[in-house]
């Protein structure tokens, strides 16, 4: 029985968009003080091309990182996906968001395509759907997000999650307590206080000492919270430890940590019950993939965070779908400015969030999507 030639990287190209409309602008919760403007779709992607007419995508990668991509990809087979990982992670680092992730789910999907097996499935999946929460990005008043998220049960979402750390501990209760009481029980609420922003001593907004970060939590657990996310730095792993035994409430982060021997460490001092890696910090799904196994190890859950709002937000849908301890995937969606299907613009058949409040795994090869190429730059 003849095999097939092995698959041989020809090219790898940063694809740019046409310019998009601004729908509007926004002040994100991490960033009090500067409003930022809010566009259709994604500046660019990015394609790794085969010589058996199999061309994979992923998120966009800092244009810099291309030529030393191609001095290594050039001539290589996709499958030897782990070495490339290592081999990229030295040579085209890159910074968090802009490095060579989208390089790493592109060749995932080259994969996919060549097995001709949707991601999750190549990864040992069998949920077809999950649950996406609505992960807010506002710092808005109690009465705002109450409503917002009525609207948001109305129309079938499951899970949200709200921003606080306003000037007030009273506040930031009082908007818990006030979404709680309007949606009951018909909807899982999480908490982010965005305490771990910065790797250094200082960041915009309030900043929460220990003291703080024990009084929200122990409020937020009479609430019936699911989780408290980054209540402190995101380096003082011994606070946190102590903070993470205090309470029965889980304590989740893990967004900024760039490596697994961070997160080794993180499960070791058992600071968090929640583990939240991001692909486009550690650089893609092969490394994503070993969060999974190092959670499950050690008995936590684990939730990807953001995925900056395309592409890597489908990456993280099919890792959330192989994985039996991950019960959510996070979608930023903060209607009508930070609606979800902004970045989800990008594709021609992106999946969407039923009014059941699921959404459903792609069914074709690789990431199972594919972009609109009406809108790529001529």
């Amino acid at each position: 029985m003849s095999q097939k030639p092995r698959l041989k990287i020809t090219d790898v190209r940063r694809v740019p968009f046409k310019k998009y409309q601004t729908i509007g602008e926004m002040e994100p919760a991490w960033d009090p003080g500067r409003s930022r403007p809010h566009d259709f779709g994604a500046e660019s992607f990015v394609e790794v091309h085969t010589d058996q007419g199999l061309t994979g995508i992923g998120p966009s990668v800092d244009a810099k990182l291309i030529p030393d991509v191609k001095e290594y990809l050039l001539g290589e087979d996709p499958f030897d996906i782990e070495r490339h990982a290592h081999v990229l992670r030295y040579y085209a680092w890159g910074a968090a968001y802009h490095g060579t992730a989208g390089v790493d789910i592109a060749l995932w999907d080259l994969i996919g395509k060549a097995t001709e097996q949707p991601l999750y499935k190549l990864w040992g999946g069998n949920k077809d759907r999950v649950i996406p929460y609505a992960s807010m990005i506002l710092l808005s008043s109690p009465e705002e997000r109450t409503e917002m998220a009525i609207r948001l049960m109305e129309e079938g979402w499951k899970a949200i999650k709200i921003r606080i750390h306003h000037g007030t501990l009273t506040e930031d209760i009082r908007t818990v307590e006030m979404v709680r009481d309007a949606v009951g029980h018909n909807m899982t609420v999480m908490v982010d206080a965005n305490q771990a922003e910065s790797n250094g001593t200082w960041q915009p907004g309030v900043q929460w000492d220990y003291r703080r970060a024990v009084a929200t939590s122990l409020a937020l657990q009479d609430l019936g919270v699911y989780w408290l996310e980054e209540p402190l730095p995101g380096f003082e792993f011994d606070k946190l430890a102590q903070l993470n035994s205090s309470v029965h409430m889980p304590i989740a982060g893990g967004e900024g940590l760039p490596g697994l021997h961070d997160f080794l460490r993180a499960c070791k001092q058992d600071i968090y019950d929640i583990l939240q890696p991001e692909i486009l910090v550690l650089h893609g799904a092969t490394a994503m993939r070993k969060i999974g196994t190092l959670a499950e190890f050690y008995g936590k859950q684990i939730v990807p965070h953001n995925g900056g709002g395309n592409l890597g937000v489908i990456a993280h849908l099919h890792l959330v779908a192989s994985w039996h301890h991950a019960p959510f995937l996070e979608v930023l969606h903060d209607p009508p400015i930070g609606d979800y299907l902004h970045g989800f613009s990008i594709m021609e058949n992106p999946p969407v969030v039923g009014n059941e409040g699921f959404i459903n795994l792609p069914k074709g090869p690789g990431l199972g999507v594919e972009i609109d190429r009406s809108l790529i730059k001529n």
